[in-house]
């Protein structure tokens, strides 16, 4: 059942990616930009939580790697929501 709602939930922020980086395309709002790139780092963070869990052995940890990660993530939105202006 892990699988299953890890693969979810890399998939759901995949799609949210893809959705948020159209929606800039067509409309040129820069804070879907920032979005977009934050969900696309959060989608690697995904699918590592999906290799460290389901296809690599227990002795391997990529727990450290995945937050590094999840925080470079949210880089793009944090500079976006501070520093851009509309």
């Amino acid at each position: 059942m892990a699988a299953v709602i890890y693969s979810l939930c890399a998939l759901t922020s995949m799609l949210c990616t893809w959705l948020l980086l159209r929606s800039y395309s067509v409309n040129r709002y820069r804070l879907l930009l920032w979005s977009g790139l934050c969900f696309a780092g959060l989608s690697v963070n995904n699918l590592l939580l999906v290799i460290d869990r389901l296809l690599l052995p227990t002795t391997v940890d990529l727990s450290t790697v995945r937050l590094v990660v999840g925080l470079i993530a949210l880089l793009p939105l944090l500079y976006g929501l501070i520093w851009e202006e509309e």
